[in-house]
């Protein structure tokens, strides 16, 4: 004899109609209902295909609200969740970058700045010295 047992616990639902939790029976069935309801109303005014498509797209909401579970919420958890989190209590998130380094060391680096600043560099050098040989040769030449 072989007892199956799910390897999360939390994730064990009752089956009690159909191999259906409650909740999934119930929402299957308003489902169907919205569906039935959407024929016998939209029936006489589109055709046979339009009206198949439309009690699709109008049941689907609510077969998807039995059936759907995100981040272990279900269906009208995750809504509110959402709803909360967007339009009741939204945060303002900033993203000002932080170079800690540059703080710590920025006294040092505008001295060295200034530092280098006020003496020639090598390569203004070498080209100051070349200039000058250059305006020498023409001279004597």
């Amino acid at each position: 004899m072989e007892v199956k047992i799910n390897k999360e616990i939390r994730a064990y639902t009752e089956s009690m109609f159909f191999g259906l939790s409650m909740r999934q029976f119930i929402f299957s069935i308003l489902a169907v209902v919205v569906a039935v309801g959407l024929y016998f109303l939209l029936k006489p005014y589109v055709g046979t295909e339009t009206v198949s498509w439309m009690c699709i797209l109008g049941a689907a909401p609510f077969a998807a609200l039995g059936f759907i579970t995100y981040h272990g919420m279900n269906a009208e958890q995750f809504v509110w969740a959402w709803i909360r989190s967007e339009i009741l209590e939204p945060k303002r998130l900033s993203c000002v970058p932080a170079n800690y380094y540059y703080e710590a060391l920025k006294g040092v680096i505008t001295a060295h700045e200034k530092e280098m600043a006020a003496k020639p560099g090598k390569r203004q050098r070498e080209n100051n010295s070349a200039h000058r040989r250059r305006k020498e040769a023409k001279r004597h030449a």
